[in-house]
């Protein structure tokens, strides 16, 4: 049965603001909105949950989200958005006054902004993290409906969202406090289904036949920061999390050699020999990262301040903050550990899946793209790559 295919979060926030208006206007309520998703080219409808007026001028909507088959965490989480109307005799000026002490997102004369659960961008000076197709499908399926000489504010809120985010890498791409409206078309295509994998192992197949070393990159920011290093594109693959058939479908291709190229936050799972990286099927970082520590030594009572850490992102603060106090090197032994481990593990995954040898080395990046550790193999390789 082929995958099915959802919507992506803004698509919900955008329904749940028609809702929100359209109450507002007292016009007749239905448990749908059509929503035009702009990209696709194609109007869908979208249920609502519930829909009140909580305040003068002031409506609440809410809706579920539902990304179709994918592995996603935002699953049947609540999406609400609060809208509230007022007439332009104030004008854009008020709107334009208010966006510089919220620093919010002014679309026309809508005013779009973040709520509870809604991240926030931390090298924007704290901007909701709505993207430009978040705004855009706000702003055209919102203008349509407006009165004459009406402006409105939108709030959209995510009550799970500050929950949902500390299983989610954002804070490590510089989202706070929250789940980003990100995407860039409004459809959720199941890139976790045994479909896409082909089509990654299908690019691989053809990079294959061009060159003897390529480097895995598990998502977009590994890709990006591979570049801005002179790799050249061409050798680059995006994985997603499916790094275990990925390893063994280059193998299988006589690949010589691999760099694995990716968030720390990630690829310190295969350091635990987890090779598919979702965190829905296996996760075990604080215990990977805790694990390599105590066999380097670390006293218990700071073992265990790593392992009760939300994320490895906050283990990694404070191991940092460790070695200034005390003048050590925690950060750089244990991740030269882990490195060595995920190529060591890697190279042995391949030999028991496909019989093959293939050289494996590692780069590990954090929140900022900054690379924290090369593999002793990896810089080998890198070597070739750039040389």
């Amino acid at each position: 049965m082929k995958p099915r295919s959802g919507y992506t979060l803004p698509v919900f926030a955008t329904a749940a603001a028609i809702a929100a208006l359209r109450h507002l206007h007292q016009q007749e309520e239905n448990k749908k909105v059509w929503v035009n998703l702009i990209e696709a080219a194609q109007t869908v409808e979208i249920e609502i949950e519930q829909v009140a007026q909580i305040g003068v001028n002031q409506a609440l909507a809410i809706t579920r989200s539902d990304p179709g088959d994918n592995l996603d965490i935002t699953r049947n989480t609540p999406v609400w958005a609060i809208v509230e109307s007022t007439v332009r005799s104030e004008n854009l000026q008020s709107l334009s006054a208010r966006i510089k002490t919220e620093n919010e997102w002014l679309e026309e004369n809508i005013l779009i902004r973040g709520g509870e659960g809604v991240g926030k961008l931390s090298n924007e000076l704290g901007k909701s993290a709505i993207y430009q197709y978040a705004r855009r499908l706000l702003q055209e399926n919102l203008q349509s409906l407006l009165q004459n000489d009406e402006q409105i504010t939108v709030t959209i809120i995510l009550p799970e969202g500050r929950k949902l985010a500390q299983r989610t890498s954002n804070e490590a791409f510089g989202v706070v406090e929250g789940l980003s409206l990100l995407g860039t078309t409004g459809i959720s295509q199941p890139l976790s289904a045994s479909e896409q994998l082909e089509v990654y192992q299908q690019a691989l197949i053809e990079k294959a036949q061009q060159f003897e070393t390529l480097v895995f990159c598990v998502g977009e920011n590994g890709l990006q920061l591979a570049q801005q290093m002179g790799i050249n594109p061409a050798q680059l693959l995006k994985t997603a999390n499916w790094l275990g058939p990925m390893l063994v479908t280059a193998a299988l291709q006589k690949v010589k050699g691999i760099v694995l190229f990716g968030y720390h936050g990630k690829l310190i799972k295969l350091a635990g020999g987890i090779f598919h990286t979702h965190h829905y099927l296996a996760d075990g970082r604080l215990e990977i990262l805790t694990a390599h520590l105590a066999q380097l030594g670390l006293p218990t009572s700071n073992l265990q301040q790593v392992f009760n850490c939300p994320t490895t992102e906050a283990a990694l603060s404070y191991l940092r903050k460790l070695d200034q106090e005390n003048h050590t090197h925690w950060v750089k032994a244990v991740y030269e550990s882990i490195a060595a481990k995920i190529d060591q593990r890697s190279q042995e995954y391949i030999r028991k899946q496909a019989e093959q040898s293939v050289c494996v080395g590692s780069v590990l990046f954090e929140r900022d793209r900054s690379i924290i550790v090369k593999s002793e193999k990896g810089i080998n390789l890198l070597e070739k790559l750039l040389g």
